[in-house]
């Protein structure tokens, strides 16, 4: 059992939300962006997302660490996140695996906390930096948390970069037939280097700062944008890499690939109030009219006005009428705001992958739904 001592979660615009401190003493207090995820499941693959960096997770699931851990589950080799808050931690002398977990690698852990209250707070005002402190009262917890959030605010703004590869790799895939994909790394889960195994011959996944020439040079039948964290109009380099590439290979983007995608296509990005995170955001596909439960996770969103006429917006997020997916025959594109790999979440929309690929071998986008559509309507 690990001992509980007095902790506070403080954001930076002023409000302080009591709870119990989990760890030692050499755990540091990190600030952060404050989140929260409305997965039921799924807190060590939540905990070890790159998408996660320099954010802290408030988990709206009361119980957390109650099915113990296992590292097959981490979707890198790290944790990300700066702070793990939660209602009820399980933490007996039965079981502590989950906040020892945490704890071994540097993440501060509060539990006991009104994560309803900071919910409430986060979606009526907006999400805000914050920390995670031990103290011994209010007054002590503000001035602690408001100078860690001005020393951590002093980073570079491509958070893409602090969490993607530093060299290229290459993996042999498990079919022998498939296609050979490059990745843009923004900060990829393992999960969507799974997937893609699983249907390639080859992989080869490059840095994000990567020039299209060097991407070109190792002649990929298609290109994977991964996901990654932070302001996709902070990324550095890559939107013109991905603009060089359309319409040479077919290119596929997954939340921070699908809003480098739009903005390489033309399209703007916004902030969104709160973020999408949880496992169980429904999604309507406009090409086919299916209605899916997605996983997701981020902060921004395509600007759907400033797409060029060439783009169709292919998904709409159910909950708010955001842009979740785009397509564009002409370049030979698709992008998506969710996880097709999921890992935490529903598996309704794996199949993307398999689309990605039969785009890759028939030369053009999507085309088994997209020609379904257009079969379907000339019937009709």
């Amino acid at each position: 059992m690990v001992t509980e001592k007095k902790g506070f979660l403080v954001l930076e615009s002023g409000e302080a939300f009591p709870g119990h401190w989990l760890g030692e003493n050499s755990v540091e207090e990190r600030a952060g962006e404050v989140v929260f995820n409305t997965s039921h499941a799924g807190y060590e693959e939540i905990a070890t997302d790159p998408s996660y960096f320099s954010q802290i997770m408030v988990t709206t699931a009361s119980m957390q660490g109650n099915y113990g851990v296992s590292d097959e589950f981490w979707e890198s080799k790290k944790m990300w996140i700066s702070g793990f808050v939660c209602l009820e931690m399980q933490n007996t002398d039965r079981d502590a695996t989950w906040v020892k977990k945490l704890q071994a690698n540097g993440v501060p852990t509060l539990s006991h906390v009104d994560t309803r209250a900071v919910v409430l707070r986060l979606r009526s005002q907006g999400a805000v930096w914050g920390a995670v402190v031990q103290a011994c009262d209010e007054k002590q917890a503000k001035e602690k948390a408001m100078t860690l959030i001005s020393q951590s605010k002093d980073i570079p703004s491509d958070w893409c970069q602090q969490v993607c590869t530093d060299k290229v790799f290459t993996e042999k895939g498990q079919e022998a037939q498939g296609p050979r994909v490059a990745v843009i790394d923004f900060g990829s889960k393992t999960n969507i280097l799974r997937e893609l195994r699983q249907r390639c011959s080859e992989i080869a996944v490059f840095p994000s700062t990567t020039p299209s020439s060097e991407i070109k040079n190792w002649k990929p039948d298609g290109v994977m944008l991964s996901n990654g964290p932070g302001d996709p109009e902070s990324v550095e380099v890559a939107p013109q890499t991905v603009k060089d590439l359309l319409g040479v290979q077919p290119v596929f983007g997954i939340c921070m690939g699908h809003q480098i995608l739009s903005r390489a296509l033309g399209a703007k990005t916004y902030k969104l109030k709160f973020g999408h995170r949880g496992g169980n955001h429904p999604v309507k596909n406009n090409l086919t009219g299916e209605i899916c439960m997605t996983s997701q996770n981020h902060g921004y969103a395509v600007d759907e006005k400033t797409l060029p006429e060439n783009v169709k917006v292919s998904h709409i997020n159910l909950n708010d009428n955001t842009v979740s997916g785009i397509v564009c025959e002409e370049h030979k594109c698709l992008g998506v705001q969710f996880h097709p790999e999921s890992h935490p979440g529903p598996r309704d929309s794996a199949s993307f992958f398999d689309d990605f690929i039969l785009s890759i071998k028939e030369g053009k986008v999507c085309s088994r739904k997209i020609n379904a559509l257009k079969v379907e309507g000339e019937m009709n």
